[in-house]
């Protein structure tokens, strides 16, 4: 048994509309669960009953194929790596989303089922109307955004990061959401950046019963992290690089989750700059490298302010306006030494 205490529980709210959500939440850069939010969406009344969710969701399935995740029982669930990290503990498969729901079904009265999972579905292309017919009252109807279905039975996402912005919905079954702040990068033990499960990284601590001999900085994550369990109806606002881990608590359950990012069309993620960074910072002598910070923060990070507020900006270059001409000569400009 873990020596560490519980974590403290996220904050709740109720009755959040679209204005507070704009101008309280999202500024303040911190999660928080949204109780009821979705409580009238038709998914979340189907989702009652294991029957109800399969025969609402299959008369979507527009019947693509999409990415399950399939693990012996005795994995329980929590899919990761092999234990050289090179292998995965799991095996992914391409399935209906009929079929996959059809066995999560069959599986829901086994003492000790095996895990499937499918994460990241994407509504518009696998299930065409789901979103139009559980709107998102908190966003933007214009606003850009990508609509998933998440679905499977007892499973826990590891602990990891994304790029987007994210509220998350439950629609079936339980869903239990512990987070970390970015500040715990170091005390997390992220994975292999280029070899992940998903597409993001994730932390190779089990949450539920973590190694602290192996991974004893885990217990500083573990004094900052915070704790929600969400019913069918609730929803879960999760800023930009905020870690979360999520458990699926039922033999049966599903989420419906939006993701978006503020920010110009053209930005891409930052993550290739991290892998950009390795061929031209990381293995530089120190006081080399600590030069390049100040550079970092005064150009990108602008510490100090507009670092070109002293050059006319039709003078700046590509640090001026972003237009497609600067964008262009900018990819051009990158693409070049990549490709000797």
């Amino acid at each position: 048994m873990s020596p560490l205490p519980s974590p403290r529980p996220l904050p709740r709210l109720r009755g959040v509309d679209r204005a507070r959500f704009e101008a309280e939440i999202v500024p303040a850069g911190r999660p928080v669960v949204l109780e009821g939010l979705v409580a009238d969406w038709p998914a979340v009344a189907a989702g009652q009953t294991p029957k109800g969710l399969r025969s609402y969701l299959a008369g979507l399935d527009a019947g693509r194929p999409v990415q399950v995740f399939r693990a012996a029982p005795e994995v329980q669930g929590r899919y990761s790596y092999s234990d050289d990290l090179k292998g995965r503990n799991h095996g992914p498969v391409q399935m209906g989303l009929t079929t996959l729901l059809d066995e999560m079904l069959a599986l829901a009265g086994e003492s000790q089922p095996a895990s499937v999972y499918a994460g990241g579905v994407p509504a518009p292309l696998c299930l065409p109307g789901l979103a139009e017919a559980n709107p998102m009252p908190l966003l933007d109807p214009a606003r850009e955004r990508l609509t998933s279905l998440w679905v499977g039975n007892r499973s826990t996402t590891a602990t990891h990061w994304d790029l987007p912005q994210n509220l998350a919905c439950v629609i079936a079954g339980r869903r239990r959401f512990v987070l970390f702040p970015t500040t715990q990068v170091a005390n997390l033990y992220v994975g292999p950046l280029d070899f992940t499960l998903a597409g993001q990284p994730i932390s190779l601590v089990d949450v539920d019963a973590p190694d602290l001999e192996r991974f004893p900085r885990f217990a500083e994550a573990w004094a900052e992290a915070e704790v929600a369990e969400l019913a069918p109806g609730d929803a879960i606002y999760v800023p930009s690089l905020w870690f979360h881990n999520v458990g699926s608590l039922e033999p049966v359950g599903a989420m419906v989750n939006f993701w978006w990012r503020d920010g110009p069309q053209w930005l891409t993620t930052p993550m290739f700059t991290l892998f950009h960074a390795l061929l031209t910072l990381r293995d530089l002598p120190p006081r080399e490298r600590e030069a390049w910070r100040v550079f970092f923060d005064h150009y990108i990070f602008q510490t100090g302010g507009e670092p070109m507020a002293h050059i006319p900006e039709d003078a700046r270059g590509l640090f001026g306006p972003m237009t497609p001409e600067a964008l262009a000569r900018l990819r051009a400009m990158l693409a070049r030494p990549l490709t000797r």
